[in-house]
């Protein structure tokens, strides 16, 4: 049965068409679209007109293609940017109107729970013990822990993402050591006090991290985070996106997401594997299972 998921994230909106194929999940397509939603907001929170247009319009356009492609079912979920906006029912229902598909807003414990889910069994071995999975989103962090037989047993989430932190403290390309610093204590003054159990091991989802695969490897470690720190502050953007084949708009938040692996890593004690799924591969995981019924804890909206 070929599935497909269209994530609403604060960064992209992307959408991914798989299939179960001798028990693992095949990846027919993948698209995604700079959305940046997080940078299209007006005085009160809420997401201007135009962005909700134009995001609309993207979802229309992955509804077409995954159908093209023959998917029987299609999910649209939204996360933090939508989650967080004064107006986030009415663009949930203006990007549902115009797609054909209802669009969910999930909640924190919600997305956790997908993400765990496309982390973890996808990972094409078996895990034992406690693993952490952490997703950097553009526009949220989320922690978490729990076991692959027994499912989530905790939800970290802070309202901190790559996204976020790149509008509001970089302006310079390459980010100057004095933004640097300014992120490093941003991020510090957040996670103050957080405590968080030590997993066996630990995944790291999203944007960020699948980025940081060509830059130096597929663990995520302080040697290595901080060499890509080195990288993405020496060089230009555009130079960076061509020397490792990279979009140059995720380069350009890609420091912040770097800073804020390296301070979870820390706070898990544990070096960050670099996932092969997360949230999309949850929801289409979950879709083959047959329970998304709309009984999950997110919000789901009717086209």
């Amino acid at each position: 049965m070929l599935c497909a998921a269209i994530d609403i994230g604060s960064n992209t909106t992307r959408v991914l068409v798989a299939e179960p194929v001798d028990g693992r999940l095949k990846k027919v397509m993948e698209q995604r679209a700079y959305t940046r939603i997080s940078k299209a907001l007006d005085e009160r929170g809420a997401i201007l007109p135009e962005k909700i247009e134009e995001v609309a319009e993207v979802v229309a356009t992955q509804v077409r293609l995954a159908r093209e492609l023959g998917a029987e079912t299609i999910r649209s979920v939204a996360t933090a940017a939508v989650r967080e906006a004064a107006n986030s029912r009415e663009a949930a229902e203006a990007i549902a109107s115009a797609s054909g598909i209802a669009v969910e807003i999930l909640s924190e414990e919600e997305e956790g729970r997908l993400s765990f889910i496309g982390a973890t069994k996808t990972l094409g071995y078996p895990v034992a013990g406690k693993i952490a999975v952490v997703d950097i989103g553009g526009g949220s962090t989320e922690v978490i822990l729990g076991t692959v037989p027994g499912g989530i047993e905790e939800v970290h989430s802070w309202r901190v993402g790559s996204g976020v932190l790149a509008d509001e403290l970089i302006a310079s390309d390459p980010p100057s050591a004095v933004e640097i610093r300014k992120v490093r204590d941003r991020i510090d003054d957040i996670f103050e006090g957080a405590e968080i159990e030590h997993p066996g091991q630990a995944v790291a989802v999203g944007g960020s991290a699948t980025s940081l695969r060509r830059l130096v490897g597929a663990v995520l470690e302080y040697e290595t985070l901080e060499r890509g720190v080195r990288v993405l502050s020496s060089h230009p953007s555009a130079e960076v996106a061509r020397r490792f084949e990279l979009d140059p708009e995720r380069v350009r938040i890609l420091a912040t997401g770097v800073l804020l692996l390296e301070k979870v890593s820390g706070l898990l004690g544990q070096p960050l594997q670099i996932g092969k799924g997360g949230l999309r591969e949850g929801v289409v995981l979950d879709l083959l299972s047959g329970s998304a019924d709309g009984s999950s804890s997110g919000r789901r909206l009717a086209a």
